[in-house]
């Protein structure tokens, strides 16, 4: 039903109601921007991102092909221009070790945040390929289909090349004595 509702509201869109995609971005615009400040780890350039993203997405509205899913094709769009925008920057930067949630008190969930903080710094450490390929799969539990039309690759090589950052990441939780080695 939610793919119904969105080929419903991109149909409204291309009607010309525009109050169809303000309902779009209601809906995907936290995980966009979620998405995109994972692969980027800049939260000014990761909102940049996001609104690219979705005036990019409004603009090709008609080149939208239904037979896809739309939040699939809107993620196409926010690894390529997060992706892109690593590129534009030239640098790979540590995670800012104070972007921790403040949600609970650090006594109870000190080693859980520990144990993310030090898996979102391995994370950056990864080249921004695989590190949108673990996002899109152990973040956002996309199917391997799915993230294969992201990256416009077959659905082995998603698994292959995910492996392989799977490997990379283990490397590097080793290296910061993350992960016992075995």
């Amino acid at each position: 039903m939610v793919e119904a509702n969105d080929a419903s509201l991109v149909k409204q869109c291309l009607e010309g109601e525009v109050k169809a995609f303000e309902r779009l971005v209601d809906k995907y615009q936290k995980t966009v921007f979620n998405i995109a400040l994972r692969i980027i780890n800049d939260y000014d350039e990761a909102q940049d991102v996001a609104q690219t993203v979705f005036i990019r997405a409004y603009e090709r509205l008609a080149s939208f092909d239904p037979k896809h899913k739309f939040f699939s094709w809107l993620y196409r769009m926010t690894v390529n221009e997060s992706l892109n925008t690593l590129k534009q920057r030239q640098r790979i930067t540590e995670l800012d070790e104070s972007f921790v949630s403040g949600d609970k008190t650090p006594e109870e969930n000190y080693e859980e945040n520990e144990m993310t903080r030090q898996i979102e710094i391995a994370l950056m450490r990864l080249d921004p390929e695989q590190r949108a390929l673990i996002v899109l799969k152990h973040f956002q539990n996309m199917a391997y289909e799915e993230i294969g039309f992201i990256f416009d690759i077959p659905e082995k090589t998603v698994k292959s090349r995910l492996y392989s950052a799977r490997q990379t990441l283990r490397t590097v939780l080793l290296k910061q004595g993350i992960v016992a080695n075995g």
